[in-house]
């Protein structure tokens, strides 16, 4: 869908589930914020394709989970700092992280080290990680009073995410084009519904049928939090935005359609049409 020029160009892709399966599958969509201000020459390789140009030399390469977990380099240093929640919220550790692959590869995006659960403290969904069970929230949102008592996306708290991108732009230095990162809004609310991982989603997957109209309030609430949160990426200069719906793939593509689609594009058209960008 390419949507019309004026401050800042943007495009968003998305690809629903294509089987039944019940592997884990991500269905993705990129958000692209390019400033006019630079020629198509100028622009990394990842964002002129993002943005459907046509005639590139090549298809660009990166990897959607690229952090180098894998990489002795990495564990190294998560045996420095071994909390997830330390290393995914601390400016200097989010820089190192991101650019270790980079380094290594040279891939042409480079994506924020974070977690789909990172804004969830600042719409008033607290959490932890445990070693053993993963993401935990201890209070799991499964009520109309629940939603209600959700609150619009305090930026303020993710300051960390804006100071990393803004270094990594830098570090970059339009070699690469700079990704941020998002979860989208069925995705995250699995974990909000569940209390945190689950094998059978059988809390979330009730409400579908038994309280429509909770999920579609908490949906909504999601997509307009994540609209303002790419807004907030986009101004701090990343140049794409990656929307993980990781859950997404254990919907059949019709019920897909139904509860994660609308909500996926609804933060997006909510994005462009709030556009501010800097």
């Amino acid at each position: 869908m390419m949507l019309p020029t004026a401050t800042a160009t943007a495009v968003f892709l998305t690809a629903a589930p294509s089987s039944f399966s019940t592997r884990r599958r991500r269905s993705r969509a990129i958000f692209a914020s390019l400033s006019p201000s630079f020629s198509a020459s100028e622009e990394p390789l990842l964002v002129r394709a993002a943005r459907g140009e046509d005639g590139l030399p090549r298809p660009p390469a990166w990897m959607m989970r690229q952090a180098g977990r894998y990489m002795a380099e990495y564990q190294a240093l998560a045996k420095r700092h071994p909390s997830f929640r330390e290393r995914s919220e601390n400016t200097d550790l989010i820089v190192e992280i991101t650019l270790q692959p980079w380094r290594a590869f040279a891939p042409d995006g480079v994506i924020l080290f974070s977690d789909i659960l990172t804004p969830l403290p600042a719409i008033g969904v607290p959490f932890d990680i445990s070693d053993s069970k993963g993401p935990v929230i201890q209070s799991p949102v499964r009520s109309k009073e629940q939603v209600r008592e959700l609150v619009p996306i305090d930026l303020d708290m993710l300051q960390f995410v804006g100071e990393s991108l803004k270094i990594l732009r830098n570090e970059i230095d339009g070699k690469a084009a700079l990704l941020g990162f998002v979860g989208a809004p069925w995705t995250i609310a699995t974990y909000i519904v569940e209390g945190g991982m689950t094998n059978t989603y059988t809390n979330i997957k009730s409400m579908c049928h038994t309280a429509p109209d909770v999920l579609k309030g908490l949906l909504s609430h999601l997509a307009q939090a994540i609209s303002d949160y790419i807004i907030y990426q986009v101004n701090s200069r990343a140049q794409c935005i990656q929307i993980f719906d990781s859950w997404g793939g254990q919907l059949p593509p019709h019920v897909w359609e139904q509860w994660s689609k609308p909500y996926i594009k609804q933060g997006c058209e909510s994005s462009w049409s709030k556009r501010s960008y800097t």
